[in-house]
């Protein structure tokens, strides 16, 4: 439904100098650093870091794949290699990663600065909406990821940040609006902590065509999750300027039983495109 009432989550944006925008990504990006400096008992370790004989993870809980390419007309096809390269970086210092009962995973921490000099390339990010080139672009599609797999599993995030600009319209949306995760090394992180009794290990792959990755358990994990939009909305905040936002819930199901329905997240982003037709024909209905 399109409301055209104005709401509390629209902000325009404030003009900031490049040099205090500068500063606050230092103070922000040190003060990570702090956080995982005094709490590193806490983070997950690097899979290369890790003792053998973790244990065989034999049980999915729950696997899924994106694809690498949009094949979109007047996409830059050397960005789209570049973020594939990029990937594949951040898909070696992830995979086969072990989340013990009670630890941490921190994105950033495990994958480490997305820099030129640490083998990255320019890939697309977007900045205020609007795509730009950038060292380590296109990360976040890794995060998503993870991020939508997590929330079929017993694990916990407790931290993530939504994208705050929707820019594609639903005509080749797979996922629910709103089920990713954005990612700005290094205070946009995406956190998951182990509150299950078991260990889970992360695996990680690509292939020509798809980024791949699932959730495995050592045992049996007698809990399934369904994941479905409670309630979507669209509103108008100004001239020109929609918002689109919506409820994201789960449905815990053992046996195939729904035992439990929780929250997971609620969602507010800067519309990119004009709103469509069919999609306020849908939230009509």
């Amino acid at each position: 439904m399109l409301n055209r009432r104005k709401h509390r989550y629209y902000v325009p944006a404030k003009h900031r100098s490049p040099l205090r925008i500068f500063i606050g990504r230092i103070v922000y990006t040190l003060l990570r650093y702090v956080l995982w400096i005094r709490f590193a008992g806490r983070f997950v370790s690097s899979p290369r870091k890790r003792r053998k004989g973790t244990g065989k993870f034999g049980f999915l809980c729950i696997e899924h794949k994106t694809p690498l390419f949009r094949h979109l007309s007047g996409s830059n096809k050397e960005l789209e290699r570049n973020k594939v390269h990029n990937l594949s970086l951040a898909v070696r210092r992830l995979d086969g990663v072990v989340i013990e009962p009670g630890e941490v995973f921190s994105y950033w921490r495990l994958i480490g600065p997305p820099s030129h000099w640490r083998g990255f390339r320019k890939g697309m990010v977007l900045v205020n909406g609007h795509p730009m080139a950038h060292i380590g672009g296109g990360l976040c599609q890794l995060s998503n990821l993870i991020y939508w797999m997590t929330i079929h599993t017993p694990l916990t995030v407790i931290e993530r940040f939504r994208h705050s600009y929707d820019v594609f319209p639903d005509s080749n949306r797979t996922q629910p609006f709103g089920s990713g995760a954005t990612c700005v090394y290094n205070y946009r992180d995406l956190q998951i902590r182990n509150d299950d009794a078991v260990a889970y290990r992360l695996y990680l792959w690509l292939d020509d065509e798809f980024l791949h990755g699932s959730w495995n358990a050592p045992c049996p994990v007698d809990l399934r999750y369904e994941v479905y939009e409670q309630k979507h909305w669209i509103s108008q905040e100004a001239a020109g300027v929609y918002l689109r936002h919506n409820i994201l819930r789960r449905r815990v199901l053992r046996d195939g039983q729904e035992i439990d329905d929780q929250y997971v997240a609620e969602n507010h982003a800067l519309m990119m495109y004009a709103p469509l037709l069919d999609t306020l024909r849908r939230d009509a209905e």
